[in-house]
């Protein structure tokens, strides 16, 4: 179960999810999103929840007493496995000595650490609410209390040179942190770092750059002993997050809140992405939801989209049994050029990007897409 805090301190500049910064509706919010994990009980059946994961926005801005009565209403509907993964997200600047010991007393087990930086130069480009040694202190306080700690760190930032990502890197292995998440700095429209970008005020993200400190970070992290288990993230063995494993390996997924997205392997969900209009249906006993069946070619695409992202690559007999002989000659058909570039490789069953085509796998993925089936 993924549920979505859509609240923020401040905006970051290169940010397009939804989220508010406005808090004024928050226990509105707060008292919607319990009621919605009421109103969707019966969609699970008979299934589990095996994982819970606080994101956003900022879900550290919620009390521990707010996210207590979110996975109490959680554990009064559905069937929850014993010790469940439940993480939250959180922003360095929420978590003082005293916070992250009451979250080590509470439910949740794993923290998610957005720091992104440990330059204050970054942070301010970036405008990040916390600073650089707001991101260390934290840090070194919850690697008393949590064992399962990740770390968001994003590479390809204006300025930022090949060796202050390798301090960044570091930085973040000096403190035995198990799981790190990073990503390249991306340019999304309608974001206010495209506007500064257009005006020339910050400089446009270099590709290749991005690039060089992605192979980087590959070499520094698997040295370390980091499993790269999925593009943009690396856990040492038993620290890959079981939440975000689940989206790529297919399995169904429930999303409460506003703007969050639900699975159920058929069909594809998406709530509304307005907090009053969420409220307001929620409290109308309506489901703010939009749903689309997915077609065989849509479900092909997906699979092959996360599958090529992953440690897992894509099985051919699941394309085959799953979809027919036909897309999988298709697939195979279509790899082959990316087989000739070394960019893909097959191994026994599995279909795999290799170390030199994982920074292009997104667009090797779009190229063995199936657009129709005449």
């Amino acid at each position: 179960m993924y549920i979505h805090i859509p609240f923020c301190k401040q905006a970051c500049y290169y940010c397009d999810f939804h989220f508010s910064t406005s808090l004024k509706n928050k226990n509105e919010l707060i008292e919607a999103l319990i009621k919605e994990i009421e109103l969707r009980k019966d969609e699970l059946q008979d299934q589990n929840i095996t994982t819970i994961y606080f994101g956003g926005g900022t879900p550290s801005l919620l009390s521990n007493a707010e996210l207590e009565l979110i996975i109490t209403a959680v554990y009064k509907h559905y069937k929850v496995i014993e010790n469940p993964e439940i993480t939250l997200e959180a922003n360095p600047d929420d978590l003082s000595k005293a916070r992250i010991i009451q979250l080590s007393k509470s439910p949740i087990n794993r923290l998610s650490i957005g720091v992104q930086s440990f330059f204050e130069a970054d942070l301010k480009l970036m405008n990040r609410a916390h600073n650089a040694n707001e991101a260390k202190a934290c840090l070194e306080e919850a690697v008393k209390y949590f064992d399962n700690i990740s770390v968001d760190l994003i590479y390809g930032i204006p300025g930022a040179t090949n060796a202050q990502w390798i301090e960044n890197i570091e930085t973040a292995l000096s403190y035995n942190i198990p799981h790190i998440s990073c990503y390249a700095l991306t340019v999304e429209p309608k974001t206010a770092l495209e506007t500064f970008i257009k005006k020339g005020l910050i400089k446009n993200v270099d590709d290749d750059l991005a690039q060089e400190q992605f192979h980087i970070l590959i070499e520094k992290l698997e040295t370390a002993g980091f499993v790269h288990y999925e593009l943009s993230n690396f856990g040492k063995p038993n620290f890959f997050s079981k939440n975000n494993s689940a989206y790529w390996q297919g399995k169904h997924y429930i999303g409460m809140g506003p703007s969050a997205h639900s699975f159920n392997g058929k069909e594809r969900g998406w709530n509304v992405r307005n907090n009053s209009k969420y409220i307001k249906s929620i409290q109308n006993n309506v489901l703010p939801i939009e749903l689309e069946t997915l077609s065989q070619t849509d479900r092909y695409n997906e699979y092959v989209m996360t599958g090529l992202r992953t440690i897992w690559g894509v099985s051919l007999l699941k394309i085959e049994n799953d979809f027919g002989k036909m897309y999988k000659t298709y697939l195979l058909q279509q790899s082959q050029k990316h087989i000739n570039q070394q960019l893909l490789y097959i191994e026994g069953d599995k279909l795999l990007v290799t170390k030199k085509g994982k920074f292009l796998s997104d667009g090797i993925a779009s190229d063995l897409f199936k657009l129709n089936l005449s």
